[in-house]
């Protein structure tokens, strides 16, 4: 399946959540907190949006709409909910 935002929306590719400390302790799947790292997957069709495909962003904690593409979670944000594009 393949999704493409429509508007001022972005398609992200969830990072996932360390699964252990610094000091080396496992965490466990409940305990862990939910990532705000993602990847841009697809952008839509807005020009105004000022990412681009394969940036790595950090957006809002409760941001979005989850998608589930086979395995993988994915959400669908709007391009104002994300606060930041890092490397």
């Amino acid at each position: 399946m393949t999704i493409k935002p429509l508007g001022d929306r972005v398609l992200v590719k969830v990072e996932e959540a360390d699964q252990k400390t610094a000091g080396g302790i496992y965490i466990p799947d409940t305990a862990q907190e939910k990532t705000q790292n993602g990847v841009v997957l697809a952008i839509g069709d807005d020009e105004e949006i000022s990412v681009k495909i394969d940036d790595k962003i950090i957006y809002d904690k409760y941001a979005g709409t989850a998608v589930k593409v086979g395995d993988e979670e994915q959400l669908i944000l709007k391009a104002a909910d994300i606060l930041a594009v890092y490397s």
